[in-house]
């Protein structure tokens, strides 16, 4: 295991950002999640908070500065949990490009300059840029943007339909059980775990790996916090 590492969040006020923040505090080796957020949160023990404009068109170089601080520290691993959620169906593709191609990769190319060498990158199931379905496309657009960065260690994690979730209706959740495989449902609490523990056992590794669904319980199951 990496010994005192942190985090570098993005996304991490959301659903899934938020289980991701808490396996990571409930890691005793990690030193300090770092927060980057529009606006300002309730102070927190091992939580750095730092206001950043995401739309700024210098939001990757700001990224970079605080990405080399938190560096000078020790290990450092980066995160984005940016997700539209519900309201992805009423936002154009444009909309959805802006953030996570636009955001999404300003902050894997500020973090890649600073010298961060793993990248763990929320996705969705299925997700292809050469998809019909606009949701899908633009989230294989954004793997291929982050996976353009170079970072040493990209781990991307598509899951299916997320449970235990707010911006999941309850009638999905149901028909979810009956979907097998990649394309059912998985707790975020799964996925924050598994992000934990990706960045815990395996930020010195190489490459490039995808989980799904049962990958991301494979994994969460590696380590339970906080004995790890």
């Amino acid at each position: 295991m990496t010994q005192n590492f942190a985090a570098i969040i993005l996304g991490g006020t959301g659903q899934v950002g938020s289980a991701a923040v808490a396996e990571l505090l409930a890691i005793p080796q990690c030193r300090e999640v770092v927060m980057i957020t529009r606006k300002p949160i309730a102070a927190r023990s091992r939580v750095r908070n730092v206001v950043l404009d995401t739309g700024a068109p210098d939001f990757a170089k700001h990224t970079a500065v605080l990405a080399r601080d938190v560096l000078s520290q020790g290990p450092v691993s980066a995160v984005s949990c940016v997700g539209v959620g519900s309201g992805s169906m009423r936002w154009s593709e444009e909309e959805l490009k802006r953030l996570e191609l636009g955001v999404v990769g300003a902050f894997a190319r500020g973090c890649r300059d600073a010298g961060i060498a793993q990248f763990c990158l929320l996705s969705a199931v299925g997700s292809t840029a050469q998809s019909r379905f606009r949701y899908v496309r633009v989230m294989g657009m954004k793997e291929d943007n982050v996976r353009n960065v170079g970072f040493t260690r990209l781990a991307i994690f598509q899951p299916g339909i997320i449970v235990g979730n707010a911006h999941t209706p309850a009638w999905v959740g149901w028909l979810g059980r009956l979907v097998p495989g990649r394309f059912g449902n998985v707790d975020q609490r799964e996925i924050g775990r598994s992000i934990a523990v990706e960045i815990a056992l395996h930020s010195r590794e190489a490459g490039e790996v995808t989980f799904e669904n049962a990958a991301m319980r494979k994994l969460a199951a590696q380590v339970t916090p906080p004995s790890v």
